[in-house]
C-alpha cells in the first residue's frame, strides 16, 4: 500500500456513499482488506504506509485490533445505508507492514469481527502476510485456529548481501523452518520474491528461485525492485552510493524465473504470480485485478465498492483520533466514471492468465490485437475466442500493450 494518497474530493465525516454503488451488486463479490502499519524496521525501498515504534508516538500497537473493528462496524453501517446487500466476505487479507507483529490473538479478533459482521463465504480464502521472522510454530498453529488459511512468507532472496541492500532483517535459512511450521498448522503457503536489487547477479538470483522452489510453496509472486521517489534506496541511488537497477538485468530475470518456474508444475496467472493451480492463486489479489468490491480497513487503506474508490487518513495517530470521534477515517474519494472504469479494467484484465475480453475494448483496441499478435506479444489462440492474453514477451512489455489496446 503505497504511502502517497491520491488527491481526490474530500470524504464526508459520516463516511455515507452515494446509492448508486448497488448497481450491478449482484454481479460482484466482496472482500475485506486489513492494513497493519507497523514494522521492526522500514527497509530502504519501501514506499508503503508502515511506521516503526520510534515513529507512531502517542498510539501503542496493543490498541490497534480494537480501532480496527471499530472501522468494521462503521464500514457496516455505511453499506447497510448505502442500500448494499450485506454479502459473505469471499476473502480476508492483512497485509502491512508486518500483520504478525502484533499477537495472534489480536489478528484473530480482527477476522472475528469481520466473521461477525459479515460472515464468511463457504471456502472463503484468509491471508496474513508474515515476515519470517515475525512468526514461529505456535503463533501459527494460533492463525490457523482462529481461521486463517494461508500465509505469504516475505523472503524476497536467499542471498545475504541483497537482503542487506533491501534491509530485511531475517536469515535466509530460517525460510524452510517458517514453511514448515505454516505446514504443520494446516496454512497454505505463498513467498514473495523481489528481483533487480542493485548488486543482484542472475546467479543470485537463481539461487533465491532454487531455494524457494525447494519448499514447493502452493504460491509464489516475483516482483521487479521499482525505486520509488521519497525512499531511503531513491536517496541513495541519487548520491551514486547504490546503483540503479539494470531493466536488462531485470528482463532476464523475469525470463528466468518464468522459466524455472513453469517447469517446475507453476502456472503464471498474473504478470507477477504463479500458482501450483487455480485454487492456489490469491483469490483476494484477483478481486482487485478484475474490479470486484473491498472495503480497506486501517490507516492509508483503500476501499473500493461499485465504482466509489476511497482511503483513509494515512497516520495510525490520525486514524485513531477519527474513530474515537465517530468519525470515518476516510480523508478522500471518488467516483469513477465510465471512461475511467474502462481504462481501469484494460490495464488490469490484460494482466491476467484468463485474459481481457476484446469485446471490452474500443475499435482502435480491438484493431491493434492482429499487430501485437504479430509481434509475439499477444497470444493468437485465445484471441480468435474473443480475449487478450499476453505471451511472455507481452508481460515484459505490459504497459506498452496496454496503451496500444486503449488506442
Amino acid at each position: 500500500m503505497p504511502s502517497t494518497l491520491p488527491i481526490a474530493d474530500p470524504a464526508p465525516a459520516d463516511g455515507l456513499l452515494p446509492t448508486s454503488m448497488t448497481d450491478g451488486v449482484e454481479g460482484r463479490d466482496f472482500g475485506v482488506y486489513l492494513h497493519v502499519p507497523f514494522c521492526r524496521v522500514r527497509c530502504g525501498y519501501c514506499d508503503f504506509n508502515t511506521y516503526t515504534s520510534a515513529e507512531i508516538r502517542g498510539v501503542k500497537q496493543s490498541d490497534y485490533a480494537a480501532q480496527a473493528i471499530s472501522e468494521v462496524a462503521l464500514a457496516a453501517r455505511v453499506l447497510e445505508a448505502a442500500g448494499l446487500p450485506t454479502r459473505s466476505a469471499q476473502t480476508v487479507f492483512f497485509g502491512g507492514g508486518t500483520p504478525t507483529l502484533l499477537p495472534a490473538s489480536d489478528l484473530g479478533a480482527m477476522l472475528d469481527s469481520v466473521t461477525t459482521t459479515w460472515g464468511l463465504a463457504e471456502g472463503a480464502e484468509v491471508t496474513t502476510e508474515a515476515n519470517p521472522d515475525s512468526v514461529d510454530a505456535a503463533s501459527l498453529k494460533q492463525l490457523k485456529a482462529a481461521g486463517f488459511t494461508r500465509v505469504s512468507f516475505g523472503m524476497q532472496s536467499a542471498v545475504p548481501h541483497v537482503l542487506a541492500t533491501l534491509e530485511r532483517t531475517h536469515d535466509p535459512a530460517r525460510i524452510p523452518l517458517v514453511v514448515k511450521w505454516a505446514r504443520d498448522a494446516g496454512l497454505q503457503v505463498s513467498l514473495d520474491l523481489i528481483y533487480g536489487t542493485p548488486g543482484e547477479s542472475l546467479d543470485d538470483w537463481t539461487a533465491s528461485l532454487d531455494l524457494a522452489l525447494a519448499q514447493a510453496p502452493d504460491h509464489l509472486s516475483a516482483y521487479a525492485l521499482i525505486v520509488e521517489d521519497g525512499t531511503k534506496l531513491a536517496r541513495q541511488i541519487k548520491i551514486g552510493e547504490v546503483a540503479q537497477p539494470d531493466d536488462d538485468l531485470q528482463a532476464d530475470m523475469y525470463d528466468l524465473a518464468d522459466e524455472t518456474l513453469a517447469a517446475a508444475g507453476y502456472d503464471w496467472y498474473e504478470v507477477s504470480n504463479w500458482a501450483t493451480s487455480t485454487a492456489t492463486r490469491s483469490r483476494h489479489n484477483l478481486a482487485y485485478w478484475t474490479g470486484q468490491d473491498w472495503w480497506g480497513i486501517g490507516p492509508g487503506a483503500h476501499s473500493h465498492v461499485g465504482g466509489v474508490r476511497w482511503w483513509n487518513v494515512k497516520h495510525p495517530a490520525a486514524y485513531a483520533a477519527r474513530l474515537e470521534a465517530g468519525e470515518s477515517p476516510a480523508a478522500g474519494r471518488e467516483t469513477l466514471d465510465a471512461q475511467t472504469r474502462r481504462v481501469e479494467s484494460v490495464l488490469l484484465r490484460s494482466r491476467i492468465s484468463d485474459g481481457l475480453p476484446t469485446a471490452e475494448l474500443e475499435a482502435p483496441g480491438r484493431r491493434a490485437v492482429a499487430g501485437l499478435i504479430a509481434e509475439g506479444l499477444v497470444e493468437g489462440g485465445p484471441a480468435i475466442h474473443g480475449r487478450v492474453v499476453l505471451t511472455r514477451k507481452g508481460r515484459l512489455l505490459a504497459d506498452a500493450v496496454v496503451r496500444r489496446l486503449l488506442g
